[in-house]
């Protein structure tokens, strides 16, 4: 069973736009299966996973591509950096677009190779998991700017599942088409894949349990500041080991840093980040959240909501292309704190993320800050919730239901 990805449209657009189409993302996201099923027919398709192509790919680029004729989609090429040059060669050859498909999950290093070698001839698609539009089947992909055109569109869901059995579930695509895996075992090895194949190869880790470690207590801390020392303390690395690790899960596509809010007007801010895992199903497997009960109404429950609202957020805007994102956190040393913030053509759209199916006026009451903003005009402001439809508490507030984002 194939299941329709909201991305599909933003790599057929790059694909007819750029020379080269390179689609990164953590591993068993979809990359590969989604582009054979919208370029297959066509392309020609080989992995680097595959170790006889591999070392053809690494001591002669030029005798792999004779063996591996145009068009050409290419799995996991940060294996095998030397391709670059040859493919920037073959590229500049030919007006045509769209010959060379390629396929990263890990970007530490691979992102300089693409920066050298093809500039100018590179469309980008950062690939994530599946969102919940994609597994209702949502009749709409638009990213998230909650202007009026945004939450005055109808969206239908034509299969309406289960919020907190998603978000336990986690959003690797074999997990949702096959109920009976075993989510256990399948995050089990998971961790373990990514652990021996890119931790390993990027990183001097000794012990590898350590890291494993680090994962766990950053999972702790999901939705929460992140603070480099407590983290280092906690798992007995110092904070440069910290901060390098953190960098290496952002390239993987497994946290992401939301970076705080600044204007010139407003003073007191805090500077460090907010971090956010993107597979909620592997935050609840690092805590040993074995069921969705448990996950729903633990102690930690609200946090992980946020986080899935922010992974769904992110993944609407990687979904339609966008790499550099609007979004924003605001907190401030007099503990004012909002939980979003969404910048569109000098509009701020505030938003705050609550785990209650009855929303109230107070809850926004920290919007006003964005009052003093030089440069911009606050706009529509939301409070995401449980509700089931969308709903005014004022002329300008309004609660929106987190399953129709």
């Amino acid at each position: 069973m194939y299941i329709n990805r909201k991305v599909e449209k933003t790599l057929i657009k790059l694909s007819k736009m750029f020379k080269v189409l390179l689609v990164t993302g953590p591993r068993q996201v979809g990359k590969s299966t989604t582009l054979k099923h919208l370029f297959g027919d066509t392309y020609h398709y080989v992995t680097l996973d595959d170790v006889l192509e591999l070392e053809l790919a690494k001591n002669d680029p030029k005798l792999f591509f004779k063996n591996n004729s145009l068009p050409l989609i290419i799995d996991e090429v940060q294996l095998a950096p030397e391709l670059f040059r040859e493919v920037k060669r073959i590229v500049d050859e030919s007006d045509k677009k769209g010959q060379i498909i390629l396929t990263g999950s890990q970007t530490f290093h691979l992102m300089d190779g693409v920066s050298e070698s093809l500039a100018g001839r590179v469309g980008i698609v950062d690939f994530l998991g599946l969102s919940y539009r994609e597994m209702i089947e949502l009749d709409f992909d638009g990213p998230f700017y909650p202007n009026d055109d945004y939450l005055n569109q109808e969206k239908l869901n034509v299969n309406d599942i289960d919020l907190f059995d998603f978000i336990h579930r986690g959003s690797k695509p074999e997990l949702n088409k096959d109920k009976d895996l075993d989510w256990k075992l399948y995050y089990a090895s998971y961790i373990r894949t990514y652990l021996e194949r890119d931790v390993r190869s990027i990183l001097n880790v000794r012990n590898l349990d350590v890291f494993s470690n680090f994962m766990v207590v950053l999972a702790s801390r999901t939705g929460q500041l992140l603070n480099y020392s407590s983290v280092a303390n906690e798992v007995g690395v110092d904070v440069e080991t910290v901060k390098s690790w953190v960098k290496v899960l952002e390239t993987s596509g497994i946290v992401f840093l939301l970076k705080p809010f600044s204007n010139n007007a407003i003073k007191r801010t805090i500077k460090s980040p907010m971090i956010y895992f993107l597979d909620t199903g592997l935050v609840s497997y690092l805590l040993n959240w074995l069921t969705k009960d448990t996950l729903e109404k633990g102690a930690l429950s609200g946090a992980i909501l946020e986080t899935h609202v922010i992974s769904e957020i992110v993944k609407s805007f990687k979904q339609n292309g966008v790499l550099d994102l609007p979004i924003y956190f605001y907190r401030d040393k007099d503990k004012k704190e909002i939980d979003l913030i969404i910048k569109e053509n000098g509009k701020l759209y505030p938003v705050e993320i609550k785990k209650t199916m009855n929303p109230k006026i107070k809850m926004a009451k920290t919007f006003s800050v964005l009052e003093k903003a030089l440069g911009y005009e606050v706009s529509n402001q939301v409070i995401l919730c449980l509700i089931d439809q969308k709903h005014y508490l004022s002329d300008n507030l309004l609660a929106y239901p987190i399953k129709k984002i």
